[in-house]
């Protein structure tokens, strides 16, 4: 499966128009549990246990395992017990994860678009109409509005056909109804990056998904 690029790309002229969501940053995950936990602690306050052949440590191997099996690009991240796995898709160029496994409880969460700029109610609605939907992971927002997917596994059902799963429901949330997300929320951006694009003969290739609503 080849991955397409985000739709739409920046432009690098400096009079072009800015702003939209595909400004995803790394390390820009939430730093808490979906509940607001603090980073080292599971909803049991149980702290991180890396070491050993311990949950943690098992659940880790497995992690590992999979993602190695699987060709997913993985690093370790900024938190004990947290591991990034970034996932190929077809509407985004990527999705990057976060999993943080704790003793009890493996929190997942990974970024899907920036807040809108347009339409919020509808934009808004779009996502918890898919929720109803959507198994083991739910749509949040932070406090500026940007959306996430996150959920929570218990860490000792963390097998390869959990994350098989878990990491497909993550690819359906922010891959899957990508262009759709910025057809509703980033409309009139785009109308004004394809005319910028049209104007100096800049390519729309990555835009033509979109070419019946933006002529």
């Amino acid at each position: 499966m080849t991955a397409q690029p985000d739709v739409p790309s920046r432009p690098s002229s400096p009079d072009a128009p800015r702003g939209g969501p595909y400004d995803e940053a790394p390390g820009q995950l939430p730093a808490d549990g979906p509940d607001g936990h603090p980073a080292d602690e599971g909803r049991d306050g149980a702290p991180y246990e890396g070491e050993g052949g311990g949950p943690v440590a098992v659940a880790s191997a497995r992690l590992r395992a999979f993602v190695v099996d699987a060709e997913l690009e993985y690093e370790p991240g900024g938190r004990p017990g947290e591991a990034v796995v970034t996932l190929p898709g077809e509407k985004k160029l990527r999705t990057v994860v976060s999993v943080v496994i704790r003793k009890s409880t493996t929190y997942l969460s990974a970024f899907v678009i920036r807040h809108p700029d347009e339409n919020e109610g509808a934009f808004y609605r779009f996502l918890l109409q898919r929720n109803l939907r959507m198994p083991v992971l739910a749509y949040a927002v932070d406090s500026t509005g940007d959306v996430y997917v996150r959920g929570e596994v218990p860490t000792p059902a963390l097998d390869a056909d959990i994350l098989d799963k878990v990491f497909g429901v993550v690819l359906q949330a922010a891959d899957t109804p990508f262009n759709d997300l910025l057809a509703i929320g980033f409309l009139t951006s785009m109308k004004k990056e394809w005319a910028w694009r049209i104007a100096r003969g800049e390519s729309t290739y990555n835009l033509e998904a979109f070419r019946l609503l933006l002529e």
